[in-house]
C-alpha cells in the first residue's frame, strides 16, 4: 500500500499547491509512482500547475458521483508516463460534493496502485480540509514566515493533531528570503518552529523562477534541478523517503543535493538542528 499525503497550509497564498505539485515530481524522479489529488473543488489549480489543463476530461466530483471509474478520471502527466497522474478537482461544484465515505475508498484504491498520493487540501478549515484529513495518512503543514501565515498555520496544526494521521504532521517553510531573515525584518527559522511545535522537514528558498515557471505551466523541480527551490523540494522528497539529509537549505542554497558538513555556516546560526 502507498501513502497519502495531505498537503495543507490555513491560509491561502503560501504556496501550498506549488508545493504538492513540486513534492509529487521530486517523488518521480526518486523512482516512486505518484498520483496527485486536487480536493480544492471550484477553484482548482493543480491542474495548471502541472501543465495538464487541457487534458482534463473527467474530475474528482464525477469519481465521488459514480458517473466514472477513478482511472478513467485519472490524467497521465506526458513528461512522466506511467509515474505521474493528476486526478483535477471539479470547477463547477462546490465542497458539499465531497462525500468522504467515497474518498476513503477512492484514495484506498489508489494508494493500491502508487507509491504516493499526495492530496492538494484548499485553504482554511471548511469541507475539504475534512475530506483530506479523513483520508490522509500523514500532513505537511505549508507556512510562510508571516506572522499571519503562521497563526494560521497554528490552528491547522492544533485541529490536526486531533485527527488520525499515522504518520503524523510535519513542517515546511516556504518563501524564505534571505535578506529579510538577516536583517530580522522576517520571522526566522527557529521561531516559526517553537511557535507550531511540528518538526520540520523542508525549508524552500524564495526564487522568482518558480513563479516563471508556475505561469508557463512547468515545474521548477523539473526543469531546473540546480536552482535554490528547486534543491529544496528534492529535499524534502528525498527526506519523506527517509533519507538523513541535514537542513542546510540555505547553506547549500545552489546545490540541489547538498553534501554533509559539520563545519557550521548560515543556517546552523539560524536554526541550531540536524536530521
Amino acid at each position: 500500500m502507498g501513502t497519502s499525503i495531505v498537503v495543507t497550509s490555513g491560509k491561502g497564498g503560501v504556496g501550498k499547491t506549488t508545493t504538492a505539485a513540486n513534492l509529487g515530481i521530486a517523488l518521480v524522479k526518486n523512482k516512486k509512482r505518484v498520483c496527485a489529488i486536487d480536493l480544492d473543488v471550484g477553484l482548482r489549480n493543480l491542474d495548471t500547475m502541472l501543465g495538464l489543463s487541457n487534458r482534463v476530461i473527467y474530475d474528482l466530483i464525477d469519481v465521488i458521483e459514480n458517473r466514472v471509474d477513478v482511472n478513467q478520471a485519472l490524467v497521465e502527466h506526458p513528461n512522466f508516463k506511467n509515474q505521474l497522474y493528476l486526478l483535477a478537482a471539479s470547477q463547477n461544484a462546490t465542497q458539499s460534493n465531497l462525500n468522504i465515505a467515497r474518498m476513503q475508498k477512492i484514495v484506498a484504491q489508489l494508494k493500491a496502485e502508487f507509491d504516493f498520493v499526495i492530496l492538494d487540501c484548499p485553504a482554511g478549515i471548511e469541507t475539504g480540509f475534512k475530506a483530506a484529513i479523513n483520508v490522509a495518512d500523514s500532513a505537511i503543514v505549508v507556512t510562510t514566515p508571516e506572522v499571519a501565515a503562521v497563526g494560521d498555520a497554528d490552528r491547522v496544526v492544533g485541529i490536526l493533531e486531533h485527527s488520525a494521521l499515522n504518520y503524523g504532521i510535519h513542517l515546511v517553510i516556504n518563501r524564505v528570503r534571505m535578506q529579510m531573515v538577516e536583517s530580522g525584518t522576517s520571522m526566522d527559522i527557529q521561531s516559526i518552529v517553537n511557535r507550531l511545535s511540528v518538526p520540520l522537514i523542508g525549508v524552500i528558498v524564495d526564487d522568482d523562477e518558480v513563479i516563471a515557471t508556475s505561469n508557463q505551466g512547468q515545474s521548477i523541480v523539473a526543469l531546473e534541478s540546480d536552482n535554490r527551490a528547486a534543491a529544496g523540494y528534492l529535499n524534502l522528497a528525498r527526506r519523506i523517503l527517509g533519507e538523513q539529509i541535514p537542513l542546510n537549505e540555505i547553506d547549500f542554497a545552489s546545490n540541489s543535493l547538498p553534501q554533509r558538513s559539520s563545519k557550521p555556516g548560515f543556517w546552523q546560526r539560524l536554526f541550531h538542528r540536524n536530521n
